[in-house]
């Protein structure tokens, strides 16, 4: 084999190396999210990832240094999944409440396609965000949101559709509230009612519900 052809391959195993290398790392993220979300950070086992990833447990220490570093690679990955997703709703090219619309529709929707982010952050409360706290990107990834909030509230206020000087951080709070706890209380909720609310006209009552009250709080 000439120098040149060795220079051609190594490139080439070193970018077949880092594709294996992330590949397996997010295999351990996925089977980390599940295990945590099923038995919280205190009964999740490294075993069983590494057993659901298909990898030695050793390769888990060596992407993510030890237990807690695990965890908080999922929570943070969870967070970045809701905040990556609210991007491409391109809320600034709306019209301000049709952006709310949106907005509300999503988050509340969010909690119907994945039932673990609930349970994480049930679980992190728990332990008053212990883990959350040593996150070094938690804060940024929610920063552009509160922006885009800021701007669909003030160009509604010029447009006569919204109140004056509603708070962003206090309006996404409440929307992620009234959307969160329903899902989050969803079994004894229908226990207590006696009613089925996770079948779909159920959520569609609710998430419409859930709109309405939001923007009526918005109305000038």
């Amino acid at each position: 084999m000439t120098t040149a052809t060795l220079n051609e391959t190594r490139p080439t195993a070193r970018r077949k190396r880092t594709r294996d290398s992330a590949a397996t790392a997010a295999s351990i993220l996925a089977a980390a999210t599940k295990e945590f979300a099923a038995y919280g950070f205190g009964g999740g086992r490294v075993d069983r990832i590494a057993e659901r990833a298909g990898v030695n447990k050793r390769m888990i220490y060596h992407h993510y240094g030890h237990k807690q570093g695990l965890y908080l690679a999922v929570l943070e990955e969870a967070y970045h999944r809701e905040r990556s997703a609210e991007q491409t709703l391109e809320l600034q090219a709306l019209q301000p409440r049709e952006a709310m619309k949106r907005l509300i529709e999503y988050t509340f929707d969010s909690f119907v396609k994945d039932r673990s982010f609930i349970k994480l952050l049930n679980d992190e409360n728990l332990h008053k965000a212990a883990n959350l706290k040593r996150s070094k990107r938690i804060a940024e990834m929610h920063s552009p949101l509160i922006a885009i909030m800021q701007g669909i509230l003030e160009r509604g206020a010029e447009a006569g559709i919204f109140r004056k000087g509603v708070d962003p951080l206090q309006t996404w709070i409440s929307i992620a509230a009234v959307s969160y706890f329903y899902f989050s209380n969803i079994f004894t909720l229908s226990t207590i009612f006696k009613r089925d609310f996770d079948r779909a006209d159920a959520r569609d009552a609710r998430r419409k519900h859930v709109v309405d009250l939001v923007l009526s709080y918005l109305r000038p």
